[in-house]
This record gives C-alpha cells, sequence and structure tokens, in this order.
C-alpha cells in the first residue's frame, strides 16, 4: 500500500511529464536563441539554412518541432529507471516462472512498482514454502506407505504361516492345533489394532472436523480410570488420580479427547509396570487446563524424548514391537491435542516419567 500518495507511480510519471515538457522548452528556446544571434550575424553555413526554415515553415513550427523532439528525448532519459526496473521485475518474474524460487527483487522506492515487487518477494517465499511442505508431504507419504507395508507384513507373515501349518495338518495333536490358532489370532488382533491406528492417524492428520463440546476433564478422567481398572489390576500397578476440588472445563470433542488419554494410559502401563504405579493429575494453570499422566519405570533416554511424537519412531522405551505397538498411538494424540490448540510434551529423570496435555479452558 502506498503510504505518501505524492510519491505514487502516477504522480511520478506527472512529475516527469512536466520536468520533460519545462526541459524541452527550455532547450529549444536557448536553441533558437542562439539560431536568432547566428542569423543575425550572418554565420556562415548556419544564416542561409536557417533563413531557408524560416522561409519555409515559420519560427512557430520550427519552436514546436523542437519542443516535440526534445520532450520525448527527456521524456525517455528520465524515466529510463523506471523502465528499467520495470524489466527487472519482467526479467524476475521469468526467473520465478522457470522455478528459481530464491530470487528476491530489489525494493525501489515506495511507489507501486516497489511495492509490487514486495508483494513478488512475498508471494515467491509463501509459494516456495509451500511446495516445501508439498514436496515434505509426498516424502511423508512415500515414508507413510512404506513403513505401514512393513509393519503390516511382519503380523501377515506369522498369520499365514501358522494357518498354512493348520491347512497342510502340519501338528501332533489339539494341544498344538489350538496353539497354533491362539498365536494367529493374536497376530490377528495385533493386525487389527495397527489398521485401526492408521485409519485414525490418516484421520487426525488431514484436519478433521472435531464436534465440540464443554468438557469436564474431572468426570472424564475418573470415568477412564474406572474403566482401566482390571488392567491396572492384572499388570499389578497402582493408579493415583489427583483431582481438583473444582471442576475443569474445555471445549474439545470428547470421543477424541478420551483417544488421547487411553493412549497415555496405555503407554503408562505397558512401559511404566517395574515402577508399580501411575499417576493421574489435573490441575489449572495460565488459563489452559493441564492433564499429567506418570509412571515410574525405567526412564526415558533424553536423546529420544523429542521424536516420541513422531510417527513410527521406535525407541526401545516408546514404541516396541514387543510390546505389540503401532508405533503412531503418540502420533494421533499429538494431532488431536493440536486440533484442539493445544500442546502435549514428554518429560523423563531417573525417577519419573510423564506425559502433560495443555488445553485452553472453555470460556
Amino acid at each position: 500500500m502506498i503510504r505518501k500518495p505524492w510519491k505514487s507511480l502516477r504522480f511520478k510519471m506527472l512529475y516527469l511529464f512536466v520536468l520533460s515538457a519545462l526541459a524541452s522548452v527550455t532547450t529549444a528556446g536557448i536553441l533558437v536563441l542562439i539560431a536568432i544571434a547566428a542569423y543575425e550575424t550572418d554565420f556562415p553555413y548556419l544564416a542561409p539554412l536557417l533563413k531557408l526554415m524560416k522561409d519555409e515553415f515559420g519560427i512557430p513550427v520550427v519552436f514546436t518541432s523542437a519542443c516535440l523532439l526534445f520532450f520525448v528525448f527527456y521524456l525517455f532519459a528520465l524515466s529510463r529507471s523506471t523502465i528499467r526496473y520495470l524489466m527487472e521485475i519482467s526479467q524476475g518474474i521469468e526467473r520465478i516462472a522457470a522455478g528459481n524460487f530464491d530470487y528476491l527483487f530489489q525494493i525501489r522506492g515506495d511507489d507501486e512498482l516497489g511495492v509490487l515487487a514486495e508483494n513478488i518477494n512475498k508471494m515467491t517465499a509463501q509459494l516456495k514454502l509451500s511446495i516445501e511442505e508439498e514436496r515434505r508431504a509426498e516424502r511423508t507419504k512415500a515414508e507413510l506407505v512404506t513403513n505401514v507395508s512393513h509393519d503390516l507384513r511382519t503380523p501377515l507373515t506369522s498369520i499365514i504361516g501358522y494357518l498354512g501349518l493348520v491347512e497342510e495338518d502340519r501338528y501332533r495333536d489339539e494341544v498344538e492345533l489350538r496353539h497354533y490358532v491362539r498365536i494367529a489370532y493374536e497376530k490377528s488382533m495385533h493386525l487389527k489394532t495397527m489398521i485401526d491406528d492408521l485409519f485414525e492417524f490418516t484421520r487426525t492428520s488431514g484436519g478433521m472436523g472435531l464436534r465440540l463440546a464443554s468438557i469436564n476433564l474431572f468426570e472424564m478422567l475418573g470415568q477412564l480410570t474406572a474403566q482401566f481398572r482390571l488392567q491396572f489390576e492384572q499388570a499389578e500397578m497402582e493408579c493415583l488420580l489427583s483431582l481438583p476440588d473444582h471442576p475443569i472445563f474445555v471445549c474439545a470433542d470428547g470421543d477424541k479427547l478420551v483417544r488421547v488419554f487411553e493412549n497415555l494410559i496405555v503407554n503408562a502401563i505397558q512401559y511404566g509396570k517395574d515402577g508399580r504405579q501411575v499417576e493421574i493429575a489435573v490441575w489449572s494453570d495460565s488459563g489452559q487446563a493441564v492433564v499429567e499422566i506418570a509412571n515410574y519405570g525405567e526412564p526415558l533416554p533424553a536423546s529420544i524424548i523429542p521424536f516420541l511424537f513422531e510417527r513410527f519412531y521406535r525407541g526401545e522405551h516408546s514404541r516396541s514391537r514387543n510390546t505389540g505397538g503401532s508405533g503412531l498411538g503418540l502420533a494421533i494424540a499429538k494431532n488431536i491435542v493440536e486440533l484442539h490448540n493445544g500442546v502435549i510434551s514428554a518429560a523423563s529423570d531417573q525417577v519419573r516419567t510423564s506425559f502433560t496435555v495443555r488445553l485452553p479452558l472453555a470460556k
């Protein structure tokens, strides 16, 4: 936007027009005076030519013609920098169109051409960013397909192998038959879990719509811990729930938010068995609702914490095939929390590992 109208291209062209007119009239006037002096002094060779021009065209016509010629000359000379800048912009656009998104225009002046160059620079930077994001998305898609193919092939190979043994009657007795069928069933359930997680990850990564409602975290987490009572008992773990004296409300999609806390509780049970205890705490802080789920199992190395929420990341503590994880649980949780304008983070020391979810309080 032009902040000073008198510096706009329209006024600049008006200035050039007026200046060219004044300069042409002045130059033509000086030349006429010189011609008159040469005519009166009967200057050799020049005086006869001037007399001929006077007799043939007249002084007004000659003076006007000289003014027009000088006006065109001065107009081209004075507008040369503007025309050159316009050509630089045109050539720069050709470079950008050819794929050179690192090219930047120099901003000269506050007129429309300067604003145009600045806007093209912004557009080029945004276009470069969009193309990089698109390429990154393509790489991500390729990595996703590769990882999914690899992860799904493992249980599928086991299922085919054990069912093949059953099909070919290669078992000694019914006990061994049931053993093969049980393994095939467990691998099938693992495969189903991975496919469900992949579907959920794809949905949450695509910016899915949310059915927002006022959610009481006090009640939600109380119900969740009750639902996980059997899992805690089977793992021989104790769940300590710390809730505030007053309800804490957030505006969220209840079904999606439950998935987040379910994933975090399942992780705490799987990887915190040695600590025999899971702590779930809720409080409010600076306009945010904070939920922390912690366990006292083996600590996470500091080097892997930044990668915990990446899809298919596998560390010996985070997403191990031995525990049946799909490598997508924490990535799904991160996507859902960010869809709610929240933040999820992890921390670990020699004693305690915790995952913290921060969500805006309902207004």
